[in-house]
């Protein structure tokens, strides 16, 4: 480990958006590939390096689930990876995000002295190294551009004596990017923080809730931030519109000076993501053989999606059962017809979310 010259630092292992349950029924109606397995993997691979002692505390920047009505069994597998972590001695610090509806269900599945959930705003004191290094954070919050200056208050992390700061939390930051190029900026939303609104009393910020990798260090107008705010994005791709995005976690290093203490250093490490593809169907040849030839190109464990035209949606070969049975066994094929939800999407006035459809921070 590298240390300050002091000789003291702190490790932080810093993952998010794990989503798990996503595509992953308890009763499946159909049998086909699911996803649900590659988000439990890849959450496990991102906490091995705490398992193997290569950090001192853990943070999960939020929405551990994909939705908060769960059964208590989901809660409970998803918790027990981070609950061997902090078992193995290691704090776990979790916030709640808008997938669990800023609190974590069956609280009491996540009772243990080293797990420490931010449902409302509070700090924690992660002592190691010789660094007394103060973790203030809170839970989602809707409306936080108003609120974010009174939560981050609520913290209590300038009253603890701390050599380095750290604010947890899972929002959207001024300038924080999404989606597809062009992609998606967030600007002045009602969900979004003012850059100059950050603490400057803080080594960095640790937000979950948007699923790119990234670290914010200016404002929209280029002023450096009082604090940098690092994403480390979701363990997997929840959306085609992530498709080109890398999956990962992030590593960093915690160090005392100034007035929050510094971040010494931070690497981005991969996770294996499924590869996804989107093909649009033109039905300028036969439908079969078009769709043979995209499934020749695929490399394993892709996901389709094919976007077709209103007038090709009914076509046989495109129902459910047939796709299935034209796909290897390790690639799932989904059918998109961007006009109709395009024209879905406006009748319901524009309030109907197309994930599929759009970049979005909520997915």
């Amino acid at each position: 480990m590298d240390l300050t010259a002091e000789g003291r630092a702190v490790r932080v292992l810093f993952v998010s958006d794990t989503h798990l349950g996503f595509d992953l029924p308890e009763r499946p109606r159909v049998d086909r590939v699911r996803r649900g397995p590659d988000f439990f993997a890849n959450f496990s691979r991102a906490l091995a390096p705490a398992l193997r002692g290569e950090a001192d505390v853990v943070v999960h920047g939020g929405d551990l689930l994909y939705r908060s009505r769960v059964p208590a069994s989901l809660v409970a597998r998803a918790l027990q990876p981070l609950l061997a972590v902090a078992e193995a001695g290691v704090p776990v610090l979790l916030v709640a995000g808008n997938h669990e509806r800023s609190a974590v269900p069956y609280p009491l599945l996540a009772s243990h002295p080293n797990l420490h959930v931010f449902d409302r705003p509070r700090t924690v004191v992660v002592d190691r190294h010789g660094l007394r290094v103060a973790f203030a954070g809170f839970s989602y919050a809707r409306g936080v551009r108003r609120a974010f200056p009174a939560l981050l208050a609520a913290t209590g992390h300038r009253s603890v004596e701390a050599d380095a700061r750290v604010l947890c939390f899972h929002q959207c930051v001024e300038g924080a990017t999404c989606g597809p190029p062009p992609g998606h900026t967030s600007r002045d939303a009602d969900d979004v923080v003012r850059g100059r609104d950050l603490p400057a009393d803080v080594a960095v910020g640790l937000s979950g809730h948007i699923h790119r990798h990234q670290v914010l260090r200016r404002d929209l107008s280029g002023r450096p931030l009082p604090a940098p705010v690092v994403y480390a994005g979701s363990v997997e791709r929840t959306s085609f519109a992530e498709r080109d995005e890398p999956k990962g976690f992030v590593t960093a290093t915690i160090g005392a000076g100034g007035a929050g203490g510094r971040l010494l250093g931070g690497t981005f490490r991969r996770l294996p993501a499924r590869p996804m593809r989107v093909h649009e169907l033109t039905g300028r040849a036969p439908l079969e053989a078009e769709l043979r030839a995209v499934l020749a190109t695929l490399p394993p464990r892709a996901l389709l999606q094919l976007r077709v035209p209103v007038s090709l949606a009914g076509a046989e070969v495109l129902r459910a059962g047939r796709l299935r049975a034209l796909c290897p066994p390790d690639i799932h094929a989904e059918v998109v017809v961007p006009d109709r939800a395009a024209r879905d999407e406006h009748r319901a006035g524009g309030s109907r979310a197309l994930a599929r459809e759009r970049a979005s921070v909520d997915v």
